[in-house]
């Protein structure tokens, strides 16, 4: 067995303190962007694509809108966590944000966040073009400033209008490809835009006590459960004939129809499910979930279908 001596074994020791430490480091600043939230929006973004062009674009384009669009996700998540670190720690669900635990100070943060949508902004500009960026930007100002500064604390309608900032990936996308927005992206950017309730007011019912705790009047915290039932079975009746809207004014075709009529229909079940238990007093916080996972594997179908519709040239109408 070689010999080391205590200088070399004390070298050994702060290399790997150092490696540890910058590992942690590293995933605090990745827990920071909300990667959780980034994939989702991810989902959508490169299947506009396809479908806005009509066929796979260039990588360089895609990686371009990807990446900007993942950065100026992230940037807007880390901008979330430092304004909401006060919040975040009075609630269990995210008592393990790196703001909260200190494996991040506010400062860095907040620099962390800059950097970010100034990458973000500058990589969809050059990348795709300069309305992309334009997007970005507008998509970071609207979840920063109108979801968590204005309406996250003051309004149970916050989700409604600060979703918005969620679907701005589909214009985006539209964008980088077409140059412009036309009528199929803003149809794609109602769809996210309906989605929203349904898909969060469930998770808010689960963690109800999280934000009466922090005071964050979120309609599926403070409203009882059949009132919120009926918003969310309200809100994907309205998700799911705006998702058939791309039929007549989007030129979609035989699998875009199919899939959102089939996963309408299945979304739509869970739904009236949802506001029958509630009724009956039989809703439990397990059933809430199933809505709130069941309304992501929606979006990602009926997303999956929009990418693969353009090659199957079948189109029902137009």
């Amino acid at each position: 067995m070689p010999f080391e001596a205590p200088e070399q074994q004390g070298s050994g020791k702060q290399a790997s303190g150092f490696r540890a430490r910058f590992a942690a480091k590293t995933k605090a600043y990745i827990a920071l962007t909300k990667p959780r939230v980034i994939e989702l929006l991810l989902v959508t973004t490169l299947p506009t694509m396809i479908f806005a062009g009509r066929a796979f674009p260039e990588l360089g384009l895609i990686f371009a809108t990807m990446i900007g669009g993942a950065l100026a996700a992230g940037s807007a998540g880390a901008f979330n966590c430092y304004l909401d670190r006060d919040i975040d720690k009075v609630m269990d669900r995210t008592a393990n944000r790196p703001l909260v635990t200190g494996a991040v100070t506010p400062r860095e943060a907040l620099i962390f966040a800059w950097v970010l949508g100034f990458l973000a902004i500058a990589i969809l500009w050059f990348g795709a073009n300069p309305l992309a960026g334009i997007l970005g930007a507008a998509a970071i100002f609207f979840y920063v400033v109108i979801y968590t500064l204005i309406l996250k604390r003051r309004t149970a309608q916050n989700i409604v209008w600060g979703g918005a900032a969620g679907c701005m990936p589909v214009l985006i996308a539209w964008a980088a490809v077409t140059g412009r927005v036309e009528w199929p992206a803003f149809i794609l950017f109602m769809v996210i835009f309906l989605w929203t309730p349904p898909h969060y007011w469930p998770l808010s019912m689960r963690y109800s006590d999280d934000y009466n705790a922090a005071k964050v009047p979120m309609l599926g915290a403070i409203a009882g459960a059949n009132m919120v039932s009926v918003q969310v079975v309200l809100y994907t009746w309205a998700t799911v004939v705006c998702s058939l809207l791309m039929v007549p004014l989007g030129s979609a075709g035989i699998v875009y129809t199919v899939v959102a009529v089939a996963a309408g229909a299945w979304f739509l079940i869970e739904a009236h499910r949802l506001h029958s238990r509630a009724t009956s007093g039989e809703l439990t916080q397990k059933g809430a979930m199933k809505v709130f996972h069941g309304s992501i594997s929606y979006l990602t179908l009926i997303f999956l279908a929009l990418a693969i519709d353009p090659f199957v040239r079948q189109p029902l109408m137009g």
